[in-house]
């Protein structure tokens, strides 16, 4: 069963996906979509690596996560995956996603639509447990730049998307979760 919890920047969700992982007693493989661009990523990164057990297999996937979830998807497994906005973000900066955004050009980024569709199809069969970590960007003010409102309109259809696929789906705030969606 593939599941999304979302919530808002430091909201308790990868620390109730990781919860969830171990609860699940399979033997946990995570994904990490997020790179040390800057000194404050770096440490959100370490922050992370600390607080897991040091016995979770490691991937660093900033671009083709439906390949790596196939890859390595099985019955005995849980892959959790934090997270979905870190890779949106990947994606639309990979090629000309970026500029044309920032240009208020329309949206063309051949590879940002093949990696969701992929993700999507991959979603529904998958082997074993699948958690997938968000963030809900949507519930503040409409950005001023272009392409934070295109990153904001994306993560919105992505979060939409990834949450119709899942069978269950988590809100989280101030450490507090509630269900949107059970199985």
């Amino acid at each position: 069963m593939a599941e999304l919890i979302l919530g808002g920047a430091r909201s308790g969700k990868s620390a109730l996906a990781e919860r969830r992982a171990i609860e699940s007693g399979l033997a946990v493989h995570y994904i990490a979509t997020g790179s040390a661009g800057d000194a404050e990523m770096a440490a959100r990164i370490r922050h992370h690596r600390a607080r897991r057990p040091a016995h979770w297999q490691l991937a660093e996937v900033p671009l083709h996560l439906a390949v790596a979830l196939r890859e390595r998807a099985a019955p005995d497994r849980c892959l959790l995956v934090d997270c979905l906005t870190l890779w949106l973000s990947n994606l639309l900066h990979h090629g000309r996603g970026g500029t044309q955004a920032e240009a208020g050009e329309p949206l063309d980024c051949p590879l940002f639509n093949a990696e969701t569709t992929a993700l999507l199809t991959a979603l529904s069969t998958l082997p074993g447990r699948v958690i997938l970590v968000s963030n809900e960007v949507g519930l503040g003010i409409v950005p001023l730049g272009a392409l934070t409102r295109c990153y904001v309109d994306a993560a919105g259809r992505l979060n939409q998307q990834v949450a119709a696929a899942c069978g269950r789906v988590t809100f989280v705030a101030a450490g507090l979760s509630l269900e949107l969606k059970s199985p």
